[in-house]
């Protein structure tokens, strides 16, 4: 009996961490945690000379290991975080996008969060009385009585910590006179605040049109069937999805399932979530990166504990570990935001979603007016439930869109390198004169993206990047937009020719904002980009002030262009809808024809609306079928174009990406990785490899290969990630010097 009770009580765990590798290792564990420690446990175990937190990927009571096994030292969570669909989830992601396991749990499960948390507790200190022994108490202990005499001239409750300039031990002073009957003592448990994150709650009386009806009663039967339902809401803008969103959450919550809504940006998050808390009130938490570690650790263990039903956030809020998940909703399903371009995994949200929902048997909702071209074409070839909102809410018009040609414009003006158009410009007057307010999209940050010299032509670029710098009106700084380089100063002669005739040429929206302050000084005016997106609290007043018609003109990028509803919005104007039209890269016309058509949108969802268009190019076919708003069209051109060229969604891809500080290192080893992917098998095609786009960034030079398999021969994928698979075990990556990265990225949303 005692030699099986030692058996029994001897145990073994193969941990993964968070490294770049796929090896895991084991360590022994000690008696106290065996009863405790399973499959999903994470815990912080010695790696080399360092406590690192890794989670258990496997249980055992016998180790070929030889050699003396290192003990676990502690339990992370006091029970495992991740079920055994979570747990799924995470081993598929690892094997799908080359990605050693440790690193995807912690994408999954962020290591700084433990069920555990318990939120900082303030003691406090309320004076009751002196007492009949106070002389004494003056004699006695002078400490006791400065703290006494002190709460007797406050109101109400005080921090005992704040009793730190009276005297050095305020704990046991206050303890002291807790024990005498002269003071009260209570605890105060300080929850996170989260309130600066949304709007107030938004209440709205809702009555469902017939189409819409239609829709839900779609949704009711599949979340009803309680099996997987791809299914995408192509519902033009201002068509009320929002509202089924609601709806169908209230009907998963009353079968006691959970519920997941994924937003593209931090921007969209606090007006929705001012709709959804003024229906769930507390059941409703907020997930992004801008929450502050305590907001998180404290939302994240309620999400553990099943005190959170329903998660609104950005693309990691698709891991919040909900316990029976039945609906998730990927809202603006098309953009690119989604998509984690690193560290790796580079997963993409959608994508996780699906599988989420393959593993929980849910309705999954992929959302959007303007779909990706990979899920419209899904939806053609039967893969996806379609769903369709044809119609705008209240039977409001859809805006009336004008283009100007910028070309013409100047020439009829003599206003050369002119920015707002003399339409625009009326437009908006008339606007402000009915109190209505307006919407401006450049998606270009900053002033001017260019500082150029106007006699020998050079133009100033990032040491690191190789790109040109961005000059930033309010800092007087030219900055790098990749690597966050700034100047000190800027220069005043050219670098090349000592030259005075510098000039800043292009338009961002700093620029914006000071022509339309010049044009019209009586309006108010705010910007939304990635520089005043930083502080999300002053981001979210700025939407809210809008919204409540204390500001006349938003400015801002491509933030500004979606999933906003902003009722007494009845212009847009497109500063520039040239805009990233021309990069050589396949989904570029896709983008610019998806900002144009939701940044309409925002136009006239109350009233009737108009969108000025200001473009250099008025016979490119996207800007063509984005200013009369024909979808249809513009979408079978584009269909017809990736089928040409054999992209996706006819095709399976995946990139490779080299880089290294010196550029000969990255040819090289990018040619040995071309020569080990030789012999590909039928309908599998390798490009490359080629310098990217953007040569240098960050300091390091760049080149790839692209991997494309025709899905005529590879209908789901399996043949080209076998492929790839079988050359990572013959070494693909193996002996690279640690100055050279490769990174894999399973369908990339870009190759520049």
């Amino acid at each position: 009996m005692l030699s099986l009770h030692l058996f029994s009580a001897i145990m073994f765990v193969d941990v993964a961490f968070p490294i770049s590798s796929y090896r895991q290792f084991t360590y022994r564990v000690p008696k106290e945690f065996i009863d405790q420690i399973r499959v999903g446990t994470r815990v912080k175990a010695p790696l080399g000379k360092r406590m690192v937190t890794g989670i258990v990927v496997a249980r055992f009571t016998k180790s070929d290991y030889r050699g003396e096994h290192r003990n676990i030292k502690q339990l992370v969570d006091p029970q495992p975080v991740m079920d055994k669909k979570l747990w799924d989830l995470a081993q598929w992601m690892s094997s799908y996008y080359y990605t050693p396991l440790g690193q995807v749990v912690k994408t999954v499960l962020p290591a700084k969060l433990s069920a555990k948390y318990s939120p900082p507790i303030t003691s406090l200190v309320t004076f009751k009385s002196f007492g009949k022994d106070y002389e004494r108490l003056q004699k006695r202990a002078p400490a006791q009585t400065r703290v006494l005499q002190y709460l007797s001239t406050q109101d109400g409750a005080v921090q005992v910590s704040a009793l730190k300039h009276l005297v050095s031990g305020p704990n046991m002073i206050c303890k002291s006179l807790f024990d005498k009957g002269l003071v009260d003592l209570d605890e105060q448990i300080n929850l996170p605040d989260v309130t600066g994150f949304t709007f107030s709650k938004i209440y709205k009386k809702i009555v469902f049109t017939a189409e819409q009806r239609i829709v839900l009663d779609e949704l009711s039967q599949k979340l009803n069937s309680g099996k997987f339902s791809p299914t995408l809401l192509h519902g033009v803008t201002s068509s009320g999805k929002t509202e089924i969103y609601i709806e169908i959450v209230r009907q998963a919550l009353a079968m006691d399932k959970a519920a997941i809504l994924l937003l593209p940006e931090i921007s969209l998050t606090p007006q929705i979530a001012g709709r959804f808390r003024a229906v769930f009130g507390d059941q409703v938490a907020l997930w992004h990166s801008r929450l502050s570690h305590s907001a998180r650790a404290w939302i994240w263990k309620q999400v553990c504990t099943g005190n959170i039903n329903v998660i609104i956030g950005a693309r990691s809020a698709v891991f919040a570990p909900l316990k029976n998940l039945g609906i998730i909703i990927i809202d603006e399903e098309q953009e690119y935001s989604f998509k984690q371009e690193s560290p790796a995994p580079r997963y993409h949200a959608r994508d996780i979603a699906l599988m989420r929902g393959t593993l929980h048997n849910a309705l999954v909702i992929m959302s959007s007016a303007t779909p990706s071209l990979e899920s419209y074409y899904n939806h053609v070839k039967g893969k996806y439930i379609y769903l369709r909102l044809n119609e705008r809410y209240g039977s409001v018009p859809y805006p009336r869109v004008h283009v100007v040609d910028m070309i013409k414009e100047q020439e009829e003006t003599g206003k050369f390198q002119q920015v707002i158009s003399s339409m625009l410009m009326k437009k908006m007057e008339n606007r402000f004169a009915k109190s209505e307010q307006v919407i401006l999209l450049q998606n270009r940050r900053g002033f001017a993206p260019i500082l150029r010299c106007g006699d020998c032509g050079s133009v100033e670029t990032c040491t690191q990047c190789e790109v040109a710098l961005t000059y930033h009106s309010y800092e007087r700084v030219l900055k790098c937009h990749f690597c966050g380089y700034k100047t000190g100063k800027i220069a005043i002669a050219c670098r090349q020719c000592a030259s005075i005739n510098m000039k800043l040429l292009g338009t961002g929206t700093q620029k914006v904002e000071d022509i339309i302050h010049g044009l019209f000084p009586n309006v108010k005016t705010a910007r939304i980009d990635f520089d005043t997106a930083r502080n999300t609290v002053a981001m979210t007043k700025t939407l809210e002030k809008f919204a409540n018609g204390e500001v006349d003109v938003l400015i801002g990028t491509q933030m500004v262009a979606k999933g906003l509803d902003f009722d007494n919005a009845t212009l847009v104007g497109i500063v520039n809808g040239d805009t990233g039209l021309f990069l050589p890269d396949f989904r570029s016309g896709e983008k610019v024809f998806q900002l144009i058509y939701q940044a309409a949108g925002r136009s006239g969802r109350k009233k009737p609306g108009e969108v000025v268009i200001q473009t250099y190019n008025p016979d490119n076919p996207v800007l063509k079928h984005a200013a009369k708003l024909d979808q249809k069209t513009y979408y079978n051109i584009a269909l017809s174009e990736r089928q040409e060229l054999n992209y996706t969604p006819f095709a399976w891809m995946i990139r490779i990406e080299v880089e290294g500080i010196k550029k000969d290192h990255v040819n090289t080893y990018t040619d040995k990785i071309r020569k080990n992917l030789r012999s590909p098998a039928k309908g599998i095609e390798i490009l490359g490899p080629a310098n990217c786009y953007r040569e240098r960034l960050r300091g390091k030079y760049r080149m790839h290969i692209i991997l494309k398999s025709d899905k005529k021969y590879d209908t789901n994928g399996k043949k080209l990630h076998s492929f790839l698979q079988k050359r990572f075990s013959a070494g693909l990556l193996d002996k690279l010097p640690s100055s050279i990265k490769a990174f894999v990225d399973v369908n990339p949303i870009s190759v520049l």
